[in-house]
């Protein structure tokens, strides 16, 4: 399964990679990684939309997670793609805003990583 990762700090990648690193190396899971919105599209865009999921944080410079999950579901219907988001602020406005808009799932930083993996070899 490809997960498209998008988060302003770039340390999530090495995290993810730590994290994952049974999956990745069984081929079980393929990430990739963007550090803004706009960099989101590009690699959605460049790779025809083959990301299964996405995982995105809300809160980033320029464009938003939020706009970025509007857009994914206006552009991206056959099929959509599963977006979850991510924030370090689980507020209850964000999370109505992103459900509204879409978002399958709801994640809040710290991330509980057993319970992400135990999802996304599900959804697998």
């Amino acid at each position: 399964m490809k997960i498209l990762v998008v988060d302003d700090e770039k340390d999530v990648q090495i995290l993810f990679q730590q994290r994952f690193r049974k999956e990745i190396k069984n081929g079980d899971l393929n990430f990739m990684f963007a550090f803004s919105a706009e960099e989101a599209i590009e690699t959605l865009q460049d790779i025809e939309q083959e990301a299964v999921l996405i995982l995105s944080d809300i809160n980033m410079p320029g464009m938003s997670g939020l706009e970025l999950l509007d857009y994914i579901k206006r552009h991206y219907d056959t099929p959509p793609p599963v977006v979850m988001m991510i924030t370090a602020y689980g507020d209850e406005e964000n999370r109505r805003n992103a459900k509204i808009l879409g978002a399958d799932a709801f994640l809040t930083k710290p991330l509980d990583f057993k319970s992400l993996k135990d999802e996304l070899l599900k959804l697998s």
